[in-house]
C-alpha cells in the first residue's frame, strides 16, 4: 500500500515539475503574479511557475497589425465619407499592458476608432486626399500618446482607403476639369499679354530708328519673295507715298 502511494507521490510530483515548466520564445515576455501581486517579468526562455501560488500571464513583443473597421465620418466640409485604416504597434511594457489595461488590443482598437473619426472630421475632403500623410503623422502621435501608459508604441498608421459616394466622384471631377479649364484661359491670356508688351516694345523701338524699319521691310519682302505664290503685291514704302503727296500738292505753273 505505502508503495502504491509512493507511485502516485512521484507521478504527481513529475507532474507538478512539468505544469511549472514554461519554455518562452525570443519575442515573448511572462507577467509573473504572486498570490495575485505582481511579481516580476521573466523570459525569454526556461521559466518555472508554481502552480496556485504563482500565475503567468503571455505577452507577445512582435509589432502587431491591428485593421480598424470602416468608419463613417463627416468632414468639415460638411463632405460624408467612408475610412478605414490599418495600425502597426508593439507592447514595450508587458508589466503595463497587462496591469493598467483589460485587453490592450480591444483598447487599442476601440482608441484608434475614436481617433480616426475625431482627426478627419476636423478636415475637409481635399486635405483627406492630398495630405494623406501627414494625417497618418497626427493620427499616430496622438494614439502613442494615449496609449503610452499602458505600455504600448504606436510606430505607424497608415490610411488605406477614402471612399465617397457617386455623386460626389462626378462633382470632383467637374471642378477638377473646370480647374483644368481655367488654368488654360490664365496660360493663354499670360501669353497674350507677353505677345502685346513685345510687339509695343518692338514698335518703339522701330519708331526710334527708321533704318530699322527699313532693314524689317525688306526682310518681308525676302520672305514673300520665298513663297511659292504666283502673284506679289509690293507695297510701297510710307516715304514714297509722302513724297507723291508733297508734289501733288505743288500748284502747276501756267506756260508764258
Amino acid at each position: 500500500m505505502s508503495s502504491f502511494i509512493g507511485i502516485i507521490l512521484v507521478v504527481f510530483l513529475i507532474a507538478l515539475f512539468f505544469s511549472s515548466v514554461r519554455i518562452l520564445r525570443e519575442y515573448e515576455r511572462s507577467v509573473i503574479f504572486l498570490l495575485g501581486r505582481f511579481q516580476t517579468v521573466k523570459g525569454p526562455g526556461l521559466i518555472l511557475v508554481i502552480p496556485i501560488i504563482q500565475q503567468a500571464v503571455r505577452v507577445d513583443l512582435r509589432t502587431l497589425v491591428l485593421d480598424v473597421p470602416t468608419q463613417d465620418l463627416i468632414t468639415r466640409d460638411n463632405v460624408s465619407v467612408r475610412v478605414n485604416a490599418v495600425i502597426y504597434f508593439r507592447v514595450t511594457d508587458p508589466q503595463n499592458a497587462i496591469i493598467n489595461v483589460e485587453n490592450f488590443m480591444e483598447a487599442t482598437e476601440q482608441l484608434a476608432q475614436t481617433t480616426l473619426r475625431s482627426v478627419l472630421g476636423q478636415h475637409e475632403l481635399d486635405e483627406l486626399l492630398a495630405e494623406r500623410e501627414k494625417l497618418n503623422t497626427d493620427i499616430q502621435s496622438i494614439l502613442d500618446q494615449a496609449t503610452d501608459k499602458w505600455g504600448i508604441k504606436v510606430s505607424n498608421v497608415e490610411i488605406k482607403h477614402v471612399d465617397i459616394d457617386e455623386s460626389m466622384i462626378r462633382a470632383i471631377a467637374k471642378q477638377a476639369e473646370a480647374e483644368r479649364e481655367r488654368r488654360a484661359k490664365v496660360i493663354h491670356a499670360d501669353g497674350e499679354n507677353q505677345a502685346a508688351e513685345m510687339l509695343v516694345e518692338a514698335a518703339n523701338q522701330l519708331a526710334t530708328s527708321p533704318s530699322s524699319l527699313q532693314l524689317r521691310y525688306l526682310q518681308t519682302l525676302t520672305e514673300i519673295a520665298g513663297e511659292k505664290s504666283s502673284t506679289i503685291v509690293f507695297p510701297l514704302p510710307v516715304s514714297m507715298m509722302d513724297g507723291l503727296a508733297k508734289l501733288a500738292a505743288e500748284p502747276v505753273e501756267k506756260e508764258a
